[in-house]
């Protein structure tokens, strides 16, 4: 019996085989083209699976998705965009298989509420800040997905001080500002000459001052976000993954900084925000929850 995992990313996609109902091995990874995006997922789906018959598949996306359509809508992804039909054509590709679907925010609340450090709390937050910014949410024990599949999708709140256009349309949107691709924009345009989150990162940590700029103005951005939807969904713990919050001190230091002078409410002095412990990817993981069929009708909403 085969179970995959799939992760779609904003810039990357991840697979791998899950085993023992929630650990994820032996993943590939490829970058994400600029057009034929379906034949390099179904490629790599195929990879992983084998000569094996796959009896289930857990699909974790970045958003918008339209989770009772089957649907996902990456920003990120042009060819996409528009809605691509994922869960009829992973069907297609493995017959047989259950297909699970959930933004790739769920299935990160769902990886640390299983294995991670949500686990056993009944609410919490867990965000991913990489290429793009994403998250999800435990409310009274469950992961909540919302009307149409994006609940907790907290890239897209608006932080104050910013005016930055936004690939949703919008302007000044957490994600437009703190990720690791807009972070980079943001260096370049000041004269860097780097090209990823972690070159910035790296370059914040031997004393860049364009780096150190980018890597403060996300963390602040960050910590104004996770106040926000701290004070909105009465928590005090947020866990945040993703390469570009590897970052360090020149990002978490602002983070915490700004946690701290916005979340002033009484209910909020006891708000943590950790670094996740996940390895391989937590929404890969949470992924393999969904496949598994751990995430039942009792811990999704």
């Amino acid at each position: 019996m085969t179970v995959l995992a799939l992760d779609i990313g904003a810039s990357k996609f991840a697979a791998g085989r899950v085993h023992a109902g929630r650990r994820v091995r032996e993943v590939r990874q490829v970058d994400v083209p600029p057009d034929g995006v379906w034949e390099v997922c179904r490629a790599l789906l195929l990879e992983v699976a084998g000569d094996e018959p796959v009896t289930a598949v857990g699909i974790g996306s970045a958003g918008p998705v339209d989770v009772p359509h089957g649907k996902t809508m990456p920003l990120n992804m042009p060819e996409w965009r528009s809605g691509f039909p994922i869960v009829a054509k992973v069907q297609e590709l493995f017959p047989a298989a259950a297909i699970r679907f959930a933004s790739d925010g769920a299935c990160l609340a769902l990886a640390e509420h299983h294995v991670g450090a949500l686990r056993g709390l009944p609410d919490g937050m867990a965000m991913t800040v990489s290429s793009g910014i994403g998250g999800g949410l435990i409310v009274d024990g469950k992961v909540v997905l919302g009307r149409t599949g994006n609940a907790g999708h907290v890239g897209h709140i608006v932080v104050p001080g910013w005016d930055t256009p936004c690939s949703c349309g919008g302007v000044g949107c957490v994600e437009a500002v703190a990720s690791g691709m807009s972070s980079v924009r943001w260096a370049r345009a000041q004269g860097w000459a780097g090209t990823t989150g972690a070159e910035l990162a790296k370059a914040a940590h031997i004393g860049d001052a364009v780096a150190l700029a980018a890597l403060e103005r996300a963390g602040t951005a960050l910590g104004q976000a996770i106040a926000s939807a701290a004070a909105l969904l009465d928590i005090n713990l947020v866990v945040i993954g993703g390469g570009f919050a590897k970052s360090g001190d020149p990002l978490w230091t602002p983070l915490r900084a700004a946690v701290a002078k916005h979340a002033r409410l009484g209910f909020l002095s006891k708000l943590r925000v950790v670094q996740s412990r996940i390895a391989n990817g937590a929404t890969l993981v949470g992924a393999g929850v969904l496949a598994a069929g751990h995430a039942t009708a009792d811990t999704i909403d």
